[in-house]
This record gives structure tokens, sequence and C-alpha cells, in this order.
């Protein structure tokens, strides 16, 4: 295993810091993810991803699959996508998101992974400083490292309990030179969605400051009890400055098809095409066909999912709940719950492994988001409702007897000692 104190010049130094040793202090944050797997029983619950199985992908996407995969002459395609695909996807994203995209700003990339991390190495310089969210997707950091970046963490504020972007140390960032902003919507781990008046302080400072604007919109569809959501491109001025992440490999199910859709400006384009061809050549060349029903299709299908992600949702907050001390919101988007035991006193990624080895149940520690995921945990709650309601029960039993042992009771919260 790589140490990230080894000066070994054989491992270049773009590989050790993908391990963040920042994050962990005396050992590596992928040292402590591979720790959580040593601990792993027999048949443990991973929760770190969406149950595929309990939430399968819809009937038409093997079929449309297959219809593409009996066609030879669909096996390659133009670097950036298929010409009916992309022509489709220009009319269905132009709908989705408020404003009119066209042909010249779409690329397809094997998966939104995929899809930031040709982004990414299309726009950000080694050295670069660039202004990150925080807690927010696991990866991007990673990458960034990867990048040679310079990263400038910008809190979510009071992240578990309603949670708001710190604009006055975004600002700041931009100020010192950060030119690039990465952000999720909704925020992944959190589940917080950035209301109009944030899109717009964002457009705002993002123009005033002449930054480029990453903004991860995969769970964009996966909005719970009508929540509205507003598209940072869709902002005047926005669209030549703001690059959008899109895909439907959580709502609906389709990860093993490995889809992503980037939406940039037109000028950026070749730089994406010139990694993509580097990295992968081209998005699966008979999934691309998926996407001509994608979003256009499917809105009496998402109409019937979206109520079984909220009520799962509502089961988990309420379970959760049962323990005083803890802190967990109502997510308003993604299929996440974050939850903040850092009333403990522990760090979470040793609560990850108690919940591993006493529960049977991996977790997403929360360091893994950055600095301001300390002291939470992030769980997948899409799942089948009897496995999950057995495994929340393991999980709160695991809690109570850290509680105990910390000497943590309700009276003690009520009366504002810890």
């Amino acid at each position: 295993m790589i140490k990230t104190t080894d000066m070994n010049p054989e491992i270049p130094k773009r590989i050790i810091e993908l391990e963040l040793p920042e994050r962990e202090g005396s050992i590596s944050a992928r040292e402590a993810d591979l720790k959580l797997l040593e601990l792993a029983p027999e048949g443990f619950l991973d929760t770190t991803h969406f149950d595929t199985v309990r939430f399968p992908p819809p009937d038409w996407a093997s079929e449309m699959f297959h219809k593409a995969s009996v066609d030879g002459s669909l096996a390659y395609t133009p670097y950036r996508g298929h010409k009916n695909v992309l022509n489709k996807l220009s009319d269905s994203i132009s709908k989705f998101m408020g404003t009119e995209i066209g042909v010249e700003n779409l690329i397809l990339a094997p998966g939104t992974q995929a899809g930031l991390f040709i982004t990414l190495s299309s726009i950000v310089e080694q050295g670069e400083r660039v202004a990150l969210m925080s807690p927010d997707y696991l990866f991007n950091a990673r990458i960034l490292k990867f990048l040679g970046a310079d990263i400038g963490y910008v809190p979510l504020k009071n992240s578990s309990t309603n949670p708001a972007p710190d604009f006055a140390a975004l600002e700041n960032e931009f100020k010192n030179g950060a030119k690039v902003f990465i952000f999720s919507n909704p925020n992944n781990p959190t589940g917080y969605v950035y209301s109009t008046d944030d899109i717009k302080t964002i457009a705002h400072l993002a123009d005033k400051y002449d930054v480029t604007v990453l903004a991860d919109s995969l769970y964009s569809r996966l909005m719970h009890n009508n929540q509205s959501y507003t598209h940072l491109a869709a902002m005047p001025g926005m669209k030549k400055r703001v690059i959008t992440l899109l895909g439907p490999s959580k709502t609906e199910s389709l990860s093993g098809y490995r889809l992503g859709i980037v939406v940039a400006p037109e000028h950026l384009m070749p730089r994406l095409e010139n990694v993509l061809s580097l990295m992968a050549l081209r998005a699966p060349a008979y999934a691309q066909h998926l996407l001509t029903y994608w979003l256009s299709e499917d809105k009496e299908w998402l109409s019937k999912r979206l109520p079984e992600f909220t009520q799962l949702r509502d089961m988990t907050v309420k379970s959760f709940r049962r323990l005083p001390w803890l802190k967990i919101n109502a997510q308003e988007g993604t299929a996440y719950a974050w939850i903040d035991v850092s009333a403990l006193g522990m760090k979470d990624s040793e609560i990850a492994e108690q919940l591993m080895e006493h529960a049977g149940v991996l977790v997403s520690p929360g360091y893994q988001f950055g600095i301001q995921g300390d002291g939470c945990f992030r769980v997948c709650y899409a799942r089948d409702e009897k496995i999950w309601a057995e495994a929340m029960n393991r999980m709160i039993d695991v809690l109570s007897k850290l509680a105990d042992q910390k000497n943590i009771s309700a009276s003690k919260i009520l009366c504002g000692t810890i």
C-alpha cells in the first residue's frame, strides 16, 4: 500500500496526492477507506450507493440498448456523441434547464465521473487556485489534487441544520485569484438545494470576478415534495461561463450504462473533446441511444419513482431522530441522509468503523467530503424498505451504546451542556 509519508521517487506525487493525507492526519483517506472494508462482516449492507435491485433501471432502457446493439453500424460514434442523440438531447435539455442549449454545447462521456474529470482537466491549470464547496462530492478534491490545483474550501455553513453557502468566503476566494468554482446542486452529501437567491448570488460573483463555474447537477431530477430547482446556466449571461454536469445514473438507476452529459460553452468543446479522446474516445455507443428517451419521454415513470424516494427519506429521518443528540435534516434533494453525530466527540472514521463492525453497515464518513464533513456520515436510503429498517435499528443501537459510553443524554442536550 502506498504510504503518504514515503518519498519513493517511483511513485508520482500526483498519485500520492490522491490519498488526501490532510483529511485523516496519521493515515491517508484511502487507507481509512480500506480499513472499513477490512472490518466488513459477511453480508454487510453497502449504503454508499443506490440499491439498483430495489430501484432497477426503467424497462425502456434495456429495450433501447438492445435495439441499438443489433445495428452494427452504431458501434462507433464521433467523440462528442451520435448526431441523432445530440439533436434530441439539445431539445430535451433546453426544456429541462430553461435555457437554449445547442448541439454545439453538448458532449457525452462514459459516466458523469468521466465528465467531471475531462471538464476539470480542460479548465484547471497546475498550481491554479480553485474554489470548492465543503462538504461536497468526495472525488472533486481528489481530481483537483491529481491535476496539481491549489484548493480553497468554501464552507456550507451549519451543514447539518439549515445549511447556507458562506458567500463571504466564496467572494474572498475570488478576490484571492480563484478563477474556477465547483459546487454540486443538490449538494452531495447534505441534500441541500440551492435557492434561486443563492444561484443569483453565485451568478453575480462569477460575473463580477470573471470566474468559470462547474455545477454538478447530477441529482437535479431527484427533488422531494416538488422542491423548486434553478439552473445556474439559465441565469442571464451565465451560459458563457457555466459548465453543467447531468446524467441518468442515479435517479434512473442507469449507472451500469455509463452515461454522462457535459453542457458547456462552445469555446470549451475542443478542449473537452481532446481530453475525452485521450481518456476513453467516446461514451458507450449503444448506450447513448437511451438518452433520446431520457428527460423527454420518461416523466410518467419518474412521477412514480420520486414519491418512493421521499417515503424512504421520511422513514430515515424519523428513525434517526429517535436519538435526540443526533442532528438530521429532511433533505430537499438526493437520496442521501447526512447525519451529524459530532456530539459523540469521536472521529467520523471511527464511528464508521463501529457501524461496519457492529451493525454490518458501510457508511460514507464525513471526512471524505471535506473539512466541513467532520463528525458526520452519509447514507444512501434508496434501498429495500424492510432491509433498511432493520439496518437502521442496528445502527441506532450502536450509536446509542457509543452515546452511553460518552455519557451523552437527552437531558444534557436540553440543558445546553453539549
